[in-house]
């Protein structure tokens, strides 16, 4: 038997916001939004019917973390995979992020931004 990656769950400031660039940039949908679990805050699922992010919201504001590369069980990024690296980077800028750490080496190219919460992405083209 094969595991998949179905969802990640991360807690951002504005899950409205955050969702609103995921689906502009990368084509994504919302699959589901509402009340969070315990009832204080907001969570949305942003995603395709396969996989998603699930976005949470609490009731107070989240206060920031330290590095994620210093701190166990950090969240150092998530990826995505792209065809057209150059467009993407595009539509990125175009939301207002930074990108950097640009890399063409086997197996394929990638560049590197952060998100408004600190969050890192990596975008790479196999193509």
């Amino acid at each position: 038997m094969t595991a998949r990656l179905e969802h990640a769950n991360f807690t951002v400031t504005d899950a409205r916001a955050t969702a609103a660039w995921m689906c502009e940039i990368f084509g994504w949908r919302i699959r589901w939004e509402g009340a969070a679990m315990n009832g204080a805050g907001y969570t949305m699922h942003v995603g395709s019917d396969a996989q998603y992010l699930a976005l949470y919201t609490p009731g107070d504001a989240p206060t920031p973390a330290s590095s994620s590369y210093s701190q166990a069980g950090g969240l150092n990024h998530i990826a995505v995979v792209v065809e057209d690296l150059d467009a993407m980077e595009r539509a990125i800028k175009a939301q207002g992020f930074e990108t950097g750490n640009h890399g063409d080496y086997e197996p394929g190219r990638r560049f590197y931004f952060h998100d408004a919460d600190g969050i890192e992405y990596e975008v790479v083209s196999y193509a």
